[in-house]
């Protein structure tokens, strides 16, 4: 019987990656239209680059980025980027489609709802306030929380311990099959890959998830189906 669903956030409640295109590439518009003599795409790489070495929450990238191109930092095109980047971030950042309907209709099954994210409070907080769903959860537990980053197993504990469930009884939904879908495994968490939210991930490969979702509300069909057994 599953009694709770736990969510990842970026690439599988909020378009992440689409957001970051956005908000990167209105930064460079505004850095370049500043002064800064560089190729859009390869200022794109570069920055893109420093994210995949840094992390994706890394909060100095326009600055590394800035002083890797010129030598130093031009606070002018730094203030460009920032500004351009933010403005970008706010209209950009949206949930996927069915997202708010379907955690309205876990809560009406009678279920709880959590949230591990690998983001520091802040920025979870948010996205989570940016796109209306700051109400949504029972329990959101970010970096912070645990000082660990998925898969390790300490989030998941956490969560099963606040809901005082034992861990069949729940089913973490996420897009990385290695953090996400492993760490709730780690514990005995039962899984559903959020297909439509991930990127870069072969089509023949296998999951190894107790289902695979193409779209959100896919998860009340599985509930239901679990739930009925």
């Amino acid at each position: 019987m599953i009694k709770a669903v736990i969510f990842d956030l970026d690439n599988t409640l909020v378009d992440f990656i689409y957001m970051k295109n956005q908000a990167i590439d209105s930064a460079i518009r505004g850095m370049i239209d500043s002064g800064l003599k560089i190729d859009h795409k390869i200022a794109k790489n570069k920055i893109f680059d420093i994210y995949e070495r840094k992390g994706y929450e890394y909060q100095e990238v326009l600055n590394q980025f800035i002083l890797s191109i010129n030598g130093c930092i031009d606070y002018r095109i730094l203030a460009a980027g920032i500004v351009c980047y933010r403005r970008s971030k706010e209209q950009s950042l949206r949930t996927y489609p069915k997202v708010q309907s379907t955690l309205n209709n876990i809560r009406v099954l009678g279920l709880k709802l959590g949230l591990i994210t690998d983001a520091p409070s802040r920025e979870a907080w948010t996205r989570l306030y940016s796109v209306k769903i700051h109400n949504s959860f029972d329990r959101v537990i970010t970096s912070d929380d645990t000082n660990t980053f998925k898969p390790n197993p300490e989030p998941f504990k956490l969560m099963l311990k606040h809901f005082n469930i034992l861990p069949h009884e729940a089913v973490m939904v996420g897009d990385w099959p290695e953090r996400d879908l492993d760490g709730a495994k780690s514990v005995g968490i039962k899984t559903a890959f959020a297909k439509y939210g991930a990127s870069n991930i072969n089509e023949k490969q296998n999951y190894n998830s107790d289902v695979i979702l193409t779209n959100i509300d896919e998860i009340l069909d599985y509930i239901k189906l679990e739930n009925s057994k």
